[in-house]
């Protein structure tokens, strides 16, 4: 996997790729505890998965979902150090564990065969911040942009 960084401008020479797998995954709060390092799968950078990585600091509820969320602070600082994001928006960076992998596996699968050959950083266009301060997946915006 890439090196996470911050969210580049998506490559214009690429639509948004279709996200079938993360609005459909099963993952629950209690999944992430305060102090794991994760990322959030954004595209594809040089035939590898590439997004932002992020430490889980603090339960919170996540309102575009409706659901518990969890607050996330980028080490980098970066535009918006802390942001709130839905637990099926996150894949473990600090352990391996099953769920994530799977996961992880799939994205692979589904991304990378259209993307073969490419060296451009790929923003798929999947996640907005709301004014809230909180990550949501376009699938889950319900008109919040």
């Amino acid at each position: 996997m890439t090196p996470p960084s911050r969210t580049p401008p998506p490559t214009p020479a690429f639509a948004p790729t279709p996200d079938p797998l993360t609005p459909a995954r099963d993952i629950t709060h209690a999944h992430f505890e305060a102090g794991d390092q994760v990322i959030v799968l954004k595209g594809v950078a040089g035939g590898e998965l590439w997004g932002d990585a992020v430490r889980v600091v603090a339960p919170s509820w996540h309102t575009p979902t409706d659901k518990d969320g969890w607050r996330l602070r980028d080490a980098t600082g970066g535009a918006q150090t802390y942001i709130t994001g839905h637990p099926r928006y996150l894949v473990h960076l600090s352990r391996r564990c099953p769920d994530c992998l799977i996961y992880l596996r799939a994205m692979e699968e589904h991304l990378l065969p259209k993307y073969a050959g490419h060296d451009a950083v790929v923003d798929c266009g999947w996640y907005t911040t709301t004014a809230l301060g909180q990550l949501v997946h376009i699938a889950d915006a319900r008109g919040i942009r």
